[in-house]
């Protein structure tokens, strides 16, 4: 896709080239896309809007309950012995 050119704007011309009897290698060719692309191109006028990410659970997910008594233990204590975040 040439820089500046929307997404729209490359399904456009590739149905236009498909319409005046390009082939779909000569499609790929020509625009320097999969074959995936071209063949969503010429299915649908309008490309598919991105799909968001799933959220990601953190690796500390399991060890916050630990975390949080520890750190409750701490308000106790004098702020000498408190855990350091290195430590927990």
């Amino acid at each position: 896709m040439p820089p500046g050119q929307s997404k729209v704007e490359l399904y456009a011309a590739l149905r236009r080239d498909a319409r005046e009897g390009m082939s779909n290698r000569a499609l790929e060719r020509k625009y320097r896309v999969g074959w995936r692309t071209v063949q969503k191109a010429l299915s649908s006028a309008w490309p598919q809007p991105r799909e968001p990410y799933a959220p990601r659970r953190s690796k500390l997910d399991p060890f916050k309950p630990v975390i949080d008594q520890m750190l409750l233990a701490d308000l106790d204590v004098p702020r000498k012995q408190r855990h350091t975040v290195v430590r927990i």
